[in-house]
């Protein structure tokens, strides 16, 4: 903690009573917006783009929690991330590494439509499939590529 914070019990207090409240995800959320205005863009994304990263676990990290990434060969979680186009933070999951892009996609895609109108989400490789005909059936609007899915 820099110097001219308080002890950091009560600063992670106070983190912590404004987490319970929503109010961290709140100024996230209004940073955000002040952001893309700042940078002449709209408040609410129009576009995003999803993708992954597996990470070693430390081994204090619970056996339930962690999973292995037969790709990566990474025995650990799994940060599945969705940004904007300027690379703001619109959703993270952390994960067990052995759920792949696909199962995840299908877990927050929906949640990330709940708070945004209308985004277009752009994605790699791994999350062709099946994955891109369940998006173009949640979808109103079609799919404007096999890796591109609206939300």
């Amino acid at each position: 903690m820099p110097v001219d914070f308080r002890a950091w019990d009560r600063v992670y207090a106070f983190f912590r009573r404004w987490r319970k409240q929503g109010l961290a995800g709140e100024l996230h959320d209004r940073l955000r917006g002040r952001v893309r205005t700042a940078e002449g863009r709209d408040r609410e994304p129009s576009a995003g783009i999803i993708d992954s990263q597996s990470v070693k676990a430390a081994a204090s990290v619970p056996a339930v929690s962690r999973g292995y990434d037969g790709g990566k060969k990474i025995n650990g979680r799994r940060r599945h991330v969705i940004t904007d186009s300027l690379g703001l933070l619109l959703m993270v999951w952390v994960t067990a590494a052995n759920v792949t892009d696909r199962q995840a996609a299908t877990a927050i895609l929906p949640v990330l439509r709940t708070r945004f109108r209308k985004t277009l989400v752009w994605a790699d490789g791994g999350y062709t499939g099946r994955l891109v005909t369940w998006a173009k059936e949640k979808s109103s609007s079609p799919c404007r590529s096999s890796s591109a899915v609206t939300t």
